[in-house]
């Protein structure tokens, strides 16, 4: 007589059988919808099932079964927080298995498993969130890269307004001692002009 012939075995040893489940399960809860091959649908939907269970009890026990078989705390908070919210009210059946035709290069039945009454938003937050935050990243990153070019350009505009400042003092200067020698040289003249005069006009008497 053979025991314990409940579950499928796809062809595969016990350890990793339960490993293939528990990641499928962790998605499943995260996303909230996953699509896999239908044997395995079928039968992960037991799986996510039993962990809502765990988590509508709510005890310490439920949360290390919970724990001991998904292996991932943010899942874990999540199953006992929201989930446990949601499906407080719903006596079974928290999951949904629809056909998704067929897989192309070997023609395997698809199929997508999802939670009932399921948060839409929850399908790829993570990576969404993800992407913000290197687009920000990358917009700060050129931001910071801009900022010493612009400092530079800054720099060169004050040194130009210097020098263009300087030229022009100088300029006014040049402008401002050509006036004054001018003028310094008309005074100078004037007292040679007098004494030139001078003695013309003693010679003019003694003749």
């Amino acid at each position: 007589m053979r025991h314990g012939d409940a579950h499928r075995k796809f062809n595969m040893p016990t350890s990793q059988r339960r490993a293939l489940f528990s990641n499928l399960t962790c998605a499943l809860l995260t996303h909230e919808q996953i699509k896999i091959t239908l044997p395995r649908a079928k039968e992960l939907r037991t799986f996510a099932d039993n962990m809502i269970t765990f988590a509508k009890k709510g005890d310490l026990n439920s949360r290390r079964l919970a724990l001991a078989f998904l292996r991932d705390e943010e899942v874990v908070a999540k199953l006992f927080s929201t989930l446990a919210e949601r499906y407080k009210d719903r006596n079974g059946g928290y999951t949904r298995v629809l056909r998704a035709g067929i897989r192309y290069g070997d023609a395997a039945q698809m199929a997508i498993v999802e939670l009932v009454d399921r948060d839409v938003a929850a399908k790829g937050a993570k990576d969404l969130a993800r992407v913000a935050a290197e687009k920000a990243a990358a917009e700060a990153a050129e931001k910071n890269a801009e900022k010493p070019v612009v400092e530079e350009v800054k720099a060169e505009k004050k040194a130009t307004k210097k020098t263009a400042k300087k030229a022009e003092e100088k300029t006014e200067e040049k402008a401002e001692k050509k006036p004054a020698k001018k003028a310094a040289d008309k005074k100078e003249e004037k007292p040679a002009a007098k004494k030139a005069k001078a003695p013309a006009k003693k010679t003019a008497k003694k003749a």
